[in-house]
């Protein structure tokens, strides 16, 4: 006789019968399921192959639409670019490459126009235009106490070389003073002038400019109000690297100028580099400006 085990002993899965599977009746008549299946643990780790893929949506379409039309517009999608990025890329470089171009041209423009200008700064102090004319203009510089400093006595030495030749009547001595100054350079200039033979009575002076400008606007309002010309014409005597700058000056505010640099200028060596590479500067941006807006910015 067989004897039967206890209910918390029997296996749990009795009487559960696995799907698709039919339950053996045991030798008592109870229904034991078979053993479980083992899963391969490859179909874990087995690809799952992709979906299938869907079908093309269908657009039902206006009949009245000829065929012609609906196979242009396929054409005219077809041909569109589907990466408007790589287009844009392309024009911001096309475009970026022309702007490069067009600066380095600006560039070189620019170079070329200051040295052009450097040269003409030097060759204008290089060269005498001396020839008769309305006055004799003297740039002023520094004084000490009454007393032409050696720049402005290099200048004066030039003026009375010229006096004899009678290329003007009248000499104007330009330029103020400083603050706790007793002097004006144009007085200081007048005095040395004198010592050195031109009389007193062809001596203007020109006592309020600051600054070059200041100084030639004085300078042809004073012409004018003595010899009546409008545009009188005027011999300037200043330092080489000044003459171009001084030429240009006196243009602008309406004289007819020609220059006639001292050759004994104090300036010299590196010190006469360093003042033409400034002055090509400044004329080089003055010739598009204005010597009025530049001496109105730089001062």
């Amino acid at each position: 006789m067989m004897t039967t085990r206890p209910d918390d002993e029997r296996d749990v899965t009795a009487g559960r019968p696995d799907e698709g599977e039919s339950a053996d009746p045991d030798v008592d008549g109870a229904l034991v399921a078979p053993p479980p299946r083992r899963r391969d643990w490859h179909s874990r780790n087995a690809v799952q192959e992709p979906p299938p893929p869907r079908p093309p949506l269908q657009i039902n379409r206006d009949p009245a639409i000829p065929d012609e039309l609906l196979e242009r517009d396929r054409q005219v999608a077809a041909s569109r670019d589907d990466t408007p990025t790589e287009e844009l890329r392309r024009v911001a470089t096309s475009w970026g490459r022309r702007a490069l171009q067009v600066g380095m041209v600006l560039c070189a423009l620019a170079v070329g126009y200051y040295f052009i200008t450097l040269w003409q700064v030097y060759s204008t102090g290089r060269g005498d235009q001396a020839r008769p004319v309305d006055a004799i203009v003297v740039m002023g510089a520094a004084q000490y106490d009454g007393r032409p400093s050696p720049q402005l006595a290099a200048r004066l030495d030039h003026v009375a070389e010229l006096w004899p030749a009678g290329h003007a009547d009248l000499v104007v001595v330009t330029g103020g003073k400083r603050p706790g100054d007793r002097f004006t350079e144009a007085e200081a200039s007048r005095g040395y002038l004198i010592e050195r033979g031109v009389p007193a009575e062809a001596i203007l002076l020109e006592n309020d400019g600051a600054t070059s400008l200041d100084s030639l606007q004085g300078v042809a309002t004073m012409l004018e109000q003595r010899t009546g010309n409008e545009r009188s014409s005027v011999l300037v005597v200043t330092d080489p690297y000044h003459a171009l700058r001084s030429r240009l000056i006196a243009e602008e505010v309406g004289l007819r100028a020609y220059t006639s640099p001292t050759d004994t200028s104090v300036v010299t060596g590196a010190r006469s580099l360093e003042r033409h590479l400034w002055e090509a500067g400044g004329i080089a941006i003055g010739r598009i400006t204005g010597f009025e807006w530049l001496e109105n910015v730089t001062n």
